[in-house]
């Protein structure tokens, strides 16, 4: 059968059901975006009454967009792995070891002689490879020994954080060039706002005192590149029989056996995407602070994996879809966002989001209740 076979028979199946079932299902499937378009609602409106200040402005978004970056990534190649019915518990650490590879990298090729860029470029590359290898060896360890997934990223994890201990001598890898700063935190436009302000392209103006206040940044780099891999994952889960494969996996594993599918070499691509994704973040950290920290990802794991499950995506595998994953980032970073500028104790954050995240598979739960999984067909 066919993705397109698979999604009509889903519709139909859904079309035989009673007004108020269908009624529940397409409300489980966009409560998501109605909660984060509600969030935002009541952050306007209650920010400004408690705070004095206004949640919703340029800087603050551009803020979140910026701060959801790292979490994004992580959850990108996690949705892949999640939703052929594994997990990578080790994503976190490979964002560490990949910032720690490429500050030594770009600081060991500058001080060569190597120019700034194709030094950036001597980093990038070894953060990806190191990443890759991690992958890589999970990859083989679970889909050619058959060894849990949970086992083997769960032992990695701690090899990896190990070695990125030791690489980095416990310490931050600073010494970067100066001008890296500017491809972590340097934006594709600027807003000048007030009288005699304006918009700048790739170029950031000369300003100083009060005018320095009124500048805002428009669509970062992270961002940009971020969004780029958004664009690829979203891709390659609708278009292409990769995606199709990891969704055929997901949902009956046995069944893609007899298809034909191969199972094992596409887990292993899997578990290297989703190390790469990682990696990907951990260069962007490097950019963005001017240094390599072994320690980077440690708090962001647990909130990549809430970002995929209150985005929808099914811990049994075989359903989800990378927009859900974008939502759900959105929804922990606007959700942590208004609560500080509420003045709200951290802890309570924690409390929220974790409320949330039960509240996400409540609703994953209900749904397959009535109708089941369906499997591929669940979008982008």
């Amino acid at each position: 059968m066919t993705s397109s076979d698979a999604k009509a028979a889903a519709r139909a199946s859904v079309s035989r059901l009673p007004a108020s079932k269908q009624f529940i299902i397409v409300a489980s499937r966009l409560w998501a975006w109605a909660f984060l378009g509600l969030m935002i609602v009541f952050f306007v409106v209650a920010v400004p009454a408690v705070g004095g200040a206004t949640f919703f402005t340029v800087r603050n978004s551009q803020n979140i967009l910026v701060a959801i970056t790292p979490v994004l990534l992580l959850g990108l190649g996690q949705t892949l792995v999640i939703i052929s019915a594994g997990i990578d518990l080790s994503v976190g650490w490979v964002m560490s070891l990949a910032s720690v590879l490429s500050a030594l990298a770009i600081r060991s090729a500058f001080n060569a002689g190597i120019p700034l860029f194709p030094s950036v470029v001597i980093g990038f590359l070894a953060a990806v490879a190191g990443a890759g290898l991690v992958g890589l060896i999970n990859g083989t360890i679970i889909a050619k020994l058959k060894v849990p997934a949970f086992i083997v990223t769960l032992g990695s994890s701690f090899i990896v954080r190990g070695v990125a201990l030791l690489m980095s001598e416990n310490t931050t890898v600073i010494g970067l060039p100066d001008g890296i700063r500017d491809y972590g935190n340097e934006s594709l436009f600027y807003l000048v706002r007030g009288e005699g302000g304006g918009f700048y392209f790739f170029e950031r103006p000369e300003l100083s005192g009060e005018m320095l206040r009124q500048l805002d940044r428009i669509l970062p780099y992270p961002v940009l590149v971020t969004a780029v891999v958004v664009a690829i994952a979203i891709f390659i889960l609708r278009k292409t029989q990769f995606g199709r494969h990891t969704y055929a996996i997901g949902g009956n594993l046995q069944a893609a056996l007899r298809t034909g599918i191969p199972v094992d070499s596409h887990i292993i691509k899997l578990y290297m995407l989703s190390s790469i994704t990682a990696g990907i973040a951990g260069f962007l950290s490097t950019l963005r602070f001017t240094a390599g920290s072994a320690v980077i990802g440690d708090a962001l794991l647990l909130s990549s994996i809430a970002a995929v499950i209150i985005g929808g995506v099914s811990l049994f595998g075989g359903a989800g879809t990378i927009m859900g994953t974008v939502i759900g980032s959105l929804i922990i970073a606007v959700l942590t966002t208004g609560l500080v500028m509420l003045n709200v104790q951290a802890f309570w954050q924690f409390i929220v989001v974790g409320v949330v995240v039960i509240v996400a598979v409540l609703i994953d739960q209900s749904r397959d209740l009535i109708v089941g999984r369906h499997g591929p067909g669940q979008g982008s």
